[in-house]
């Protein structure tokens, strides 16, 4: 039996990973200060006796004995990391300093979740792991786009100086329950919208592409990802899928059976045009992980989850 300490461990993908870790047999730390975490995410975990919750924010330091890290603890979403720009920078360059810290002293290994967003409005198309990025470092998407950077970077120097256990992954957009409601995110903006009968907001003219990957999938790349000897990464964990935000406004209202009209409104600024990762060396690396749930079956997955919410609410 491992001990696991997972930040951001009551958030949307964090929650996911808890359940996972300890349906096989593992000891689970779970540290979240709920900024976007949500209690409710893992009630359903806190009978189990291997299963621990800590409030705790990352930009402090935080001492345990564990066996492996996984350090998922940022708002991932632009309406949560702009709230307060220069806490979203601190808890990615912070939280990876003290994360990093305490890897070091256990000798865990430890795994960060990092975004495709290191790539910001990319050049190159798909992306592949080598490109170094288009990133506007002032911009109202830097606070998350460059602390998630720089966590590789200080992630990287820590493996080279002083010989800590990494493993990075670069996740692609991601779905599924338990997404807060109110994040912003275009796949839950859409479904609310759409179980609501309200008009469903696309940006721009819909023309920009996202590749959607289920939450399972995710959970499945990173538990393997942990598991790899002699590979650091990082790696893009997504689906090469690309759907242009139009056909996913659509495929809701269909799978909904919704009456909502859609409606255009300007696009945000640095929004990235495009987004697919290339995901042949998790192919290689990964033991030949690729996503199993395609869009409609995640999406009607995630529909059910959030028609029970707004029926509780």
């Amino acid at each position: 039996m491992k001990r696991i300490l997972i930040t951001g461990g009551a958030g949307f993908v964090g929650s996911h990973l808890c359940e996972r870790l300890l349906n096989e047999d593992n000891e689970v730390i779970c540290l979240d200060n709920y900024f976007t975490g949500e209690k409710r995410n893992i009630a359903h975990l806190i009978g189990n006796p291997y299963f621990e919750v800590v409030r705790h924010d990352v930009t402090m330091p935080y001492f345990a004995e564990v066996d492996e890290i996984y350090n998922l603890a940022c708002p991932a979403s632009p309406i949560h990391y702009q709230f307060n720009a220069i806490k979203t920078i601190k808890t990615s360059v912070m939280g990876a300093i003290n994360m990093l810290g305490l890897a070091k002293r256990t000798k865990a290994r430890i795994l960060q979740a990092s975004t495709s967003e290191v790539y910001g409005d990319p050049k190159i198309h798909p992306q592949k792991e080598t490109y170094w990025g288009h990133v506007n470092p002032i911009g109202i998407r830097s606070c998350y786009d460059e602390g998630k950077r720089c966590a590789e970077t200080l992630f990287t120097d820590y493996h080279r100086q002083n010989g800590v256990d990494i493993k990075i992954i670069r996740i692609f957009n991601t779905y599924g329950p338990r997404m807060h409601p109110n994040d912003g995110r275009v796949v839950s903006n859409f479904i609310i919208q759409a179980l609501k009968g309200e008009d469903i907001t696309v940006y721009g003219e819909g023309s920009q592409t996202r590749s959607f990957q289920y939450v399972d999938d995710l959970v499945e790349g990173m538990v393997r990802m942990m598991a790899t000897e002699n590979f650091t990464g990082p790696v893009n964990i997504g689906n090469p899928n690309e759907f242009t935000i139009m056909e996913l406004a659509e495929k809701v209202i269909k799978l909904t059976n919704s009456k909502s009209k859609i409606i255009h409104q300007p696009l945000p600024s640095d929004d990235p045009t495009q987004r697919q990762p290339d995901i042949s060396l998790a192919k290689e690396k990964l033991n030949g992980w690729q996503p199993k749930i395609q869009l409609e079956e995640g999406l009607i997955k995630t529909i059910q989850y959030f028609e029970n919410l707004l029926n509780e609410l």
